[in-house]
């Protein structure tokens, strides 16, 4: 593999500090959710910051495998992320649940488009094996 692109980011004060790019671009705050004891404050936090990193990289793999199969998206589109912070024994771990949205398309094609995806975008690849990933249509 040769690299095309490096992210760089640094976070300090973990789940309840602060993470910033390198470029600059990306500044967030972030907050604990109160489900898992924080405060709930205003911040985000890195489950949610996943969650936006793989719906964006997913749907670009959609747009990808649909100009493959020459095959138009039309407007509407949506990959909604959903992920799920777990506890496993003395660990944690995450599962994520991808739900596509195609309104120019039937629920099948939909479906089949999402699993041709889940086979080339770099979120599904590097989390193969690691984490619980479903995919559904609505």
């Amino acid at each position: 593999m040769s690299n095309l692109y490096t992210a760089e980011a640094v976070a300090t004060g973990g789940r309840a500090g602060h993470t910033k790019s390198t470029d600059g671009r990306l500044d967030l705050g972030l907050s604990v959710p109160a489900s898992i004891g924080g405060d709930d404050g205003p911040g985000t936090n890195p489950e949610q910051l996943f969650a936006a990193g793989y719906a964006a990289c997913f749907q670009g793999a959609l747009g990808v495998i649909a100009r493959r199969q020459k095959l138009d998206l039309g407007d509407g589109t949506t990959v909604t992320a959903r992920v799920g912070l777990q506890r496993a024994g003395l660990s944690f771990g995450l599962d994520v649940e991808l739900v596509g949205h195609f309104p120019a398309l039937s629920p099948e094609q939909g479906l089949e488009l999402m699993h041709a995806a889940h086979e080339v975008c770099p979120y599904s690849v590097a989390t193969r094996g690691n984490v619980d990933v479903r995919l559904s249509v609505v």
